[in-house]
């Protein structure tokens, strides 16, 4: 009998070292997160399972592989990501939803949007027609979408998506990013809730750099969602294997 406790014990123990080591490489290294909405296309899909480096910005309370909503915390071995970076990070709203964006603005950086364009301390980030795309819609469908080349500083370039010539935050005031914050924006400019909508109207507001989970690095994969509702025999169809382990821009 004492030896099937032991053997219990050890078993159990041996569980709980195998769960520890795997939430401190989550913590630590890398962790998935999946794509529920279209505001980061054409970059990013609906669907695309993501794998985020955590060590590139620190560590803090967000950090933890949880979804529950811990208290913020300052940052060990913090660093700034760079403009052009795709992030993963808490939302301001309720840290137990995690969000992913790009980050075009730094701490003291002059952010605006004018006739749609990005300008960045005065100067607008160079944009070029790229042809026409299409963007995913929630339920599937897709729609047309014009598609455009920007360059920020530093010459970071990446692809977006301008639904509409005349888009409800294509004019925005122009806006100092504070200590310890990031403006982000979303690929699809006319499709995303980001630091051109505060906090309280379902935005992200300016980001605290407390907030921040990782860097994206890679589409681990990509599923067709659209497929979710049709039989379980043509979701292998769904499969987008041109997608599987390519890097993010």
């Amino acid at each position: 009998m004492k030896k099937a406790v032991r053997s219990w014990s050890s078993a159990i123990a041996q569980m709980a070292a195998v769960f520890l080591l795997v939430l401190a490489a989550k913590c630590a290294l890398a962790e998935p997160f999946y794509v529920p909405s279209g505001s980061m296309e054409p970059t990013l899909m609906i669907g695309d399972a993501l794998l985020a480096t955590k060590y590139p910005y620190g560590y803090s309370a967000a950090s933890v592989p949880l979804n529950v909503a811990l208290p913020p915390t300052s940052r060990f071995l913090g660093a700034l990501p760079e403009r052009g970076d795709v992030v993963v990070f808490r939302w301001p709203g309720d840290r137990a939803q995690v969000w992913v964006k790009r980050v075009v603005g730094l701490p003291g950086d002059r952010i605006q949007m004018q006739n749609g364009q990005l300008f960045i301390n005065g100067t607008a980030a160079a944009l070029r027609p790229d042809g026409l795309g299409k963007a995913e819609t929630e339920d599937g469908s897709e729609v047309p979408a014009p598609r455009y080349t920007e360059t920020l500083p530093g010459n970071h370039t990446h692809p977006i998506f301008k639904l509409r010539a005349h888009g409800f935050l294509d004019n925005t005031p122009e806006v100092t990013v504070p200590p310890d914050h990031l403006f982000v924006l979303g690929d699809n400019r006319d499709n995303s809730a980001d630091s051109r909508v505060p906090v309280n109207d379902g935005g992200v507001g300016l980001l605290p750099t407390a907030n921040l989970v990782g860097r994206v690095e890679t589409v681990l994969g990509s599923w067709d969602i659209g497929l979710k509702d049709r039989p379980i025999s043509t979701w292998l169809s769904g499969l987008r294997t041109s997608r599987f382990f390519t890097s993010v821009n």
